[in-house]
């Protein structure tokens, strides 16, 4: 299933310059477009779209150790809300914390790599807010955290 996530603006890195007017077109857990988004639903008219207020761009890597939560699940949430969709291997050793990381499609990286949307990657999507508040995380095109 396709998705267009459209917001006030996007980046394609996190030091990017904003552009007014653009979306994401998200199928399944890749991104297959970015581009303004009146030229996106004019090619797919019937794409769900999401809008959302605040800045869309890539999803954050975590480079450190995870929030302390009750449990494993619960600590790989917390990362969502943080707006991350990638974690350091070096900061999931732990075999129930690697399952529930797995288990939620998070990416556990060898290396820290800077943050990107790129047409054929994964749909690894965050929105923040002027002030910097996770507003909505995407995690290999699947919405997992939206701010109520």
């Amino acid at each position: 299933m396709r998705t267009l996530h459209a917001a006030s603006l996007l980046r394609l890195t996190l030091d990017d310059e904003p552009r007014p007017g653009h979306a994401v077109l998200v199928t399944g857990d890749r991104v297959e477009a970015v581009a303004p988004l009146e030229e996106l639903t004019g090619a797919y008219p019937e794409v769900r779209v999401r809008r959302w207020a605040g800045t869309l761009g890539p999803a954050l890597v975590h480079d450190g150790p995870l929030p302390p939560a009750p449990t494993p699940r619960e600590r790989v949430h917390a990362l969502f809300r943080l707006g991350a969709a990638a974690v350091l291997a070096d900061h999931v050793t732990d075999p129930a914390l690697r399952a529930a990381a797995a288990r939620n499609d998070v990416a556990v990286l060898p290396a820290a790599r800077p943050p990107a949307l790129v047409v054929g990657g994964r749909a690894d999507v965050a929105v923040f807010g002027a002030d910097g508040t996770c507003l909505a995380t995407v995690v290999a095109g699947r919405l997992v955290h939206r701010r109520a």
